[in-house]
């Protein structure tokens, strides 16, 4: 079953993490995961994606402009209704708006028609309840890796879900 996380990544951030998840959704059986950039996506692999997790880092409390304008103008043509959702952010600070980021990016999934999941408490810790947030200065990767492990989780936990529903 096929799974795609799409990014916008300004630095390396977004995009390390994005591949992180598409690392747990590959340790579910049957399932190839691949991550893609807005601005280098593989349309026909999306499209026969049954799970899509976006993901993209936090600017002034938001999305970014760019990110924003794709979701409106681009991800319409992926055959979204129907596929299972999820959301994830990169952020400088604690509380520098990342929860509205990963609600904005569930928000306009469910205006798609996408089923958005989290799987939140209900498969222990870590708790995700929206989406996993990564924490690190601009292009600092190394920062990143106490998220690592969450991430992964994100991503298998995903699958799981793509492959109960979808299989």
């Amino acid at each position: 079953m096929k799974m795609s996380v799409i990014y916008y990544s300004a630095t390396t951030n977004t995009s390390c993490m994005a591949g992180i998840i598409a690392d747990g959704m590959n340790s579910v059986s049957g399932v190839e995961a691949r991550a893609f950039s807005i601005d280098a996506t593989d349309d026909d692999f999306i499209r026969e994606s049954k799970c899509i997790v976006m993901g993209c880092p936090t600017y002034a409390a938001d999305i970014p402009a760019v990110f924003h304008t794709w979701l409106e103008r681009s991800a319409g043509k992926l055959a979204l209704p129907g596929k299972l959702g999820g959301a994830f952010a990169t952020a400088q600070y604690i509380h520098g708006g990342d929860e509205f980021v990963i609600r904005t990016i569930l928000d306009h999934m469910m205006v798609m028609g996408m089923l958005t999941y989290s799987a939140g408490g209900s498969k222990g810790k870590p708790v995700i309840h929206l989406g996993p947030v990564a924490i690190a200065t601009a292009g600092d990767t190394e920062a990143l890796r106490p998220f690592d492990e969450t991430f992964r989780i994100y991503g298998q936990r995903m699958a799981e879900k793509a492959v109960e529903l979808f299989r």
